[in-house]
């Protein structure tokens, strides 16, 4: 795919790359083409993982495109099926997403970032939500950053609108790894491949599980899980791959998931 954002596909993976040159940020029109890439890859059964990153060395990407919005581009637009960049508020996205930040990731950048499933860094990555310099709110950011890492941490970043490294990201739990620069992508696809010769049905009841969760108290949402009242879990309990898991463990060799 050609514009501003480019796919590719080897085997189960997409990988997504936003390339909108000088800085990767994020106007209307591209947030659409994002939700309609991550919509398709929900929904096609023969993709397994999802890889999102950017172009360049300098930036992933600093969120809203402020020049667009200059140009009338409205900040309560209409930004997609998935919200702004695509994955945000895409509901149903039972797959695993993992974020490969080759640069600056800040403001809605980083708000895409979180709600991938795993982050990767490149070491010259940083991170930060300068959102309170331009007198406005960290939307998405000040929901889900104070779940994610240490309170005091993310009201920080929330408040002064801080940079951090690549390091202290890590440190504060919202990076799982760093790489070199040119072994980043590389790193990425092997994380993807692993994921790819997983349990699709596994991933997609965890993802459930955990979405879920967050709103319910433990022993709800354990009751919802033990009497198969989410989607997920029912289709993963009975199913080929629930029953050629016990039979791989018991001959003691690799299960094949066919995802049914």
């Amino acid at each position: 795919m050609t514009g501003p954002v480019k796919t590719r596909i080897e085997g189960q993976i997409l990988e997504v790359m936003i390339d909108r040159p000088k800085a990767n940020a994020i106007d209307l029109a591209t947030s659409r083409i994002m939700g309609e890439i991550f919509r398709d890859f929900r929904d096609n059964p023969e993709l397994r993982v999802a890889i999102l990153t950017a172009s360049g060395e300098k930036f992933f990407c600093p969120g809203w495109d402020l020049k667009a919005a200059a140009g009338g581009d409205a900040v309560d637009g209409d930004y997609g099926v998935g919200g702004f960049g695509g994955l945000q508020e895409l509901p149903h996205l039972n797959k695993p997403v993992i974020c490969a930040v080759n640069g600056i990731c800040c403001g809605g950048g980083l708000e895409i970032a979180l709600s991938c499933d795993i982050i990767l860094a490149a070491e010259h990555a940083t991170f930060a939500l300068p959102e309170i310099r331009s007198g406005t709110v960290a939307d998405a950011a000040s929901i889900k950053l104070p779940k994610r890492i240490p309170y005091h941490v993310a009201m920080e970043m929330l408040f002064t609108g801080r940079w951090l490294d690549a390091e202290e990201a890590h440190r504060w739990g919202f990076v799982n790894h760093i790489h070199k620069a040119e072994d980043l992508m590389e790193k990425a696809w092997e994380m993807a491949r692993l994921l790819e010769s997983g349990p699709p049905l596994v991933f997609a009841a965890i993802k459930e599980v955990v979405r879920e969760a967050e709103d319910s108290n433990f022993r709800d949402m354990m009751n919802r899980i033990t009497r198969r009242q989410l989607r997920t879990v029912d289709e993963l309990y009975g199913s080929e791959d629930n029953m050629e898991g016990f039979r791989a463990f018991a001959e003691k060799r690799d299960p094949v998931w066919k995802g049914r």
